[in-house]
């Protein structure tokens, strides 16, 4: 019986996919829930793994778009099992290896020395005279003189180099961007074009978060299975508490409409191997720090495994974003269409700040909140920052009701 593979719908918004890799060979023997293929969709890269055992026609290539229900492999699931197709990697190299002919170095002939002659790459006066106008070097001429003699003409059409070094490697590599690569750079085209927006910037005194990891950081791993407690439940609980006292910054635009909600559903910008992934802590007023720490490192797991779905990245009211893992000191992040407000995390560098009229070292970070100027103003939008600030300069009264051990379930 041929059985025919189907693309099966990613998600409901999704109408085609690519065929990114196949990761077995036509003629294969594969095995049922086999992954057979990585597929690109404008949201995530998934597996197609096998819906039956048997032998594998490929109907697609690499790099082909295909719609969504389209056949992209025949499955003969009345072929046998080939014998012997348990035999591993490392048998069949070793067999390989002893099939291989033993190739035999046959001496080179030695080169033909060719004489060379006073003429050669030596300019004539006229010719000297326009290689020193033009700073060139006679040894970089080839000439076409008699015995290799530089001519003027050779001079006339030597061009300088200008200082550039030649002789290293000038090649270049066309490569065809993956679908989700695609839509990301069209959604952030889109955010720059059909949006209002703008930035605004803030710095945070880091001193209180660190104290508070440093004092706790060791328990809390302890408590909660090697769990770590990093920075970003902290901004986490920041954001929410922020907004919730400015709601406008959880809203979105919907034609003539102002959409609100009363949750606050946070997109994690997380890097994965196909590039920047999106996907959304739900609920995150709700959720305390460890419950934060864990649905992230969940998230970035299945991101990092490349088992990150299109569920996992949809919807979000709100986008935290954090260049300062890869050194970023300041940046202007683009909102993510359909929110209205990003808030962009950077690195921690120790500066002297004023502090009660004296001169203090700290572990200085700058933060940014590109927003959408048509339904948010600058009041909600410097106060939300505001907030934010406050809440992680103060964590321990706002963020934590006085009572850190609570907080952090120790």
């Amino acid at each position: 019986m041929i059985l025919e593979m189907k693309v099966p719908s990613p998600g409901e918004s999704i109408k085609e996919v690519e065929i990114a890799t196949w990761l077995v060979k036509d003629g294969d023997y594969v095995e049922k829930d086999q992954a057979i293929a990585e597929v690109d969709s404008d949201k995530a890269t998934l597996e197609l793994p096998a819906e039956a055992s048997g032998i594998i026609t490929l109907k697609a290539e690499e790099g082909d778009a295909v719609a969504v229900g389209a056949v992209v492999c025949l499955i003969d699931t009345s072929a046998a099992k080939p014998t012997g197709s348990d035999t591993t990697a490392t048998q069949k190299v070793e067999e390989k290896k002893a099939e291989a002919p033993i190739a035999v170095e046959t001496p080179k002939a030695a080169p033909i020395a060719v004489e060379k002659t006073y003429a050669e790459q030596t300019p004539s006066p006229a010719a000297k005279k326009i290689l020193n106008e033009k700073n060139i070097q006679p040894k970089d001429i080839v000439g076409t003189g008699k015995d290799g003699r530089i001519t003027k003409d050779d001079a006339v059409n030597a061009v300088p180099s200008m200082g550039t070094p030649t002789g290293g490697n000038r090649g270049s590599e066309r490569t065809k961007l993956s679908m989700l690569r695609r839509k990301v750079a069209e959604r952030l085209v889109a955010a720059k074009n059909e949006t209002a927006m703008l930035t605004t910037f803030n710095e945070v005194n880091m001193t209180p978060i660190n104290t508070l990891r440093n004092q706790f950081k060791d328990e809390f791993k302890t408590k909660h299975g090697g769990l770590g407690l990093g920075y970003m439940s902290f901004f986490t609980k920041a954001v929410t508490r922020a907004l919730q006292l400015f709601p406008d910054v959880n809203s979105m635009m919907d034609g003539d409409f102002k959409q609100s909600f009363n949750f606050v559903d946070i997109s994690i910008a997380v890097s994965g191997p196909k590039g920047l992934m999106v996907p959304v802590v739900r609920n995150a007023e709700l959720l305390s720090f460890r419950g934060i720490e864990a649905e992230i490192k969940r998230l970035a797991l299945r991101a990092r495994d490349g088992q990150i779905t299109v569920d996992d990245m949809t919807g979000g009211t709100f986008t935290i974003t954090n260049g300062g893992v890869f050194g970023s000191m300041l940046s202007t992040p683009i909102i993510n269409p359909p929110q209205s407000g990003i808030l962009g995390m950077h690195n921690i560098i120790e500066r002297p700040i004023a502090v009660n009229r004296q001169v203090e070292i700290h572990p200085m970070m700058y933060v940014a909140l590109s927003y959408d100027h048509r339904i948010i103003d600058g009041r909600e939008s410097v106060g939300f920052l505001v907030a934010v600030k406050e809440a992680l300069e103060n964590p321990l009264e706002l963020l934590m009701d006085g009572n850190a051990k609570k907080a952090l379930e120790l």
